[in-house]
């Protein structure tokens, strides 16, 4: 997080407008100082603001602490989803042309690879009911998950999956497993009637288990992805394998596009990646996934696509220039990385 600051510092003077940072706890560092993962102050703040820019949480240390509640009460970052109604979660993947020979795909494979993973987040099977686990008459325990999704949360994702396809390559992927679950059947039928509302956008059906196959054997054939959750929350990370590294990987949580006059809530803008624990602190880790973010937050969230398309091409140049981190193939440090973007962004 504190060279996303020095990024910002760097970009704010070419701006109309002032950046206030407020700084707060979430998940982990919360639970510690709070004895919550996410706090009803940090809640507040949130919803005050125009953007929320949250760097990795989490980490083995906190996973078996399950306070009492519904699932985003175990869960910061859910929680924080959850209270800012963000259903949207952009997850985009491409290759870069400098890192072709950094991934486990072939080069040819994968050469023009640009995807954008559009996630619902807040149903589906991580939030619906009934779930837990029970003990039943023979001594045995039963985990049950649901999976439900209702014709207007369906409507409400899949509306900003067409609206991004059109502003892209104009082709839409839709998700599901209507062959086996009922909620399928229903986000099929509800994704096909409205996209007669945009005639423009090429839609097709794929079964979750033929996209992952298809993401493997044929990535450059997609565009937008539109799934559920569940689905959306694997094929996201499948998709990011094509980057050659999730420290490559930004994401957008939003309940609408920047255009739209009916978004009243802030988006949530964060790297894909995890803490890393086995490298924290030790001032190697990739921060362009972060930086790609905020490009992000500078698109979606305060409508200027100019400054996110600079800072993405800044990032590009200075990946062109051969400075890298671990990860991707080089030993460069988080700070030289930064700097190296730094000074691409200055040229």
């Amino acid at each position: 997080m504190g060279e996303a600051l020095r990024l910002l510092e760097e970009i704010e003077p070419s701006l109309e407008f002032g950046i206030d940072v407020q700084e707060d706890l979430l998940h982990g560092q919360a639970w510690d100082e709070y004895g919550t993962f996410c706090r009803d102050e940090t809640v507040t703040a949130a919803k005050s603001s125009d953007a929320v820019l949250v760097g990795a949480v989490g980490g083995e240390k906190w996973d078996n602490i399950l306070p009492e509640g519904k699932p985003e009460e175990k869960d910061g970052l859910m929680r924080l989803r959850k209270e800012l109604g963000v259903f949207a979660g952009l997850r985009p993947a491409w290759a870069s042309e400098s890192l072709l020979s950094t991934t486990s795909f072939k080069a040819e494979y994968i050469e023009g690879v640009d995807i954008l993973v559009l996630r619902e987040l807040c149903g589906g099977t991580f939030f619906s009911d009934p779930r837990g686990v029970t003990t039943i008459d023979n001594g045995q325990q039963r985990g049950v998950d649901t999976t439900v999704y209702t014709t207007d949360e369906i409507v409400r994702h899949a509306k900003v999956g067409f609206e991004l396809a059109r502003r892209r390559r104009k082709n839409l992927v839709s998700v599901d497993k209507a062959n086996v679950m009922e909620s399928g059947v229903l986000w099929r039928k509800v994704v096909t009637d409205l996209s007669k509302e945009f005639p423009d956008v090429n839609l097709r059906h794929l079964y979750a288990d033929n996209c992952a196959y298809q993401l493997a054997k044929n990535p450059t054939q997609f565009d937008v992805i539109l799934t559920d959750n569940l689905f959306g929350d694997l094929l996201s990370d499948l998709a990011g394998a094509l980057t050659g590294s999730l420290g490559m990987l930004p994401s957008a949580s939003l309940n609408s596009l920047t255009n739209d006059p009916a978004m009243d809530a802030p988006g949530i803008y964060e790297p894909v990646h995890g803490t890393a624990p086995d490298i924290a602190g030790q001032g190697i880790v990739n921060p362009l996934g972060m930086f790609l973010s905020v490009g992000m937050m500078f698109e979606y969230g305060f409508g200027y696509p100019g400054t996110a398309e600079k800072l993405r091409s800044s990032v590009e140049t200075a990946l062109s220039k051969g400075i890298r981190t671990r990860d991707i193939g080089g030993n460069a440090s988080t700070r030289e990385m930064t700097d190296a973007v730094i000074q691409a962004w200055r040229e």
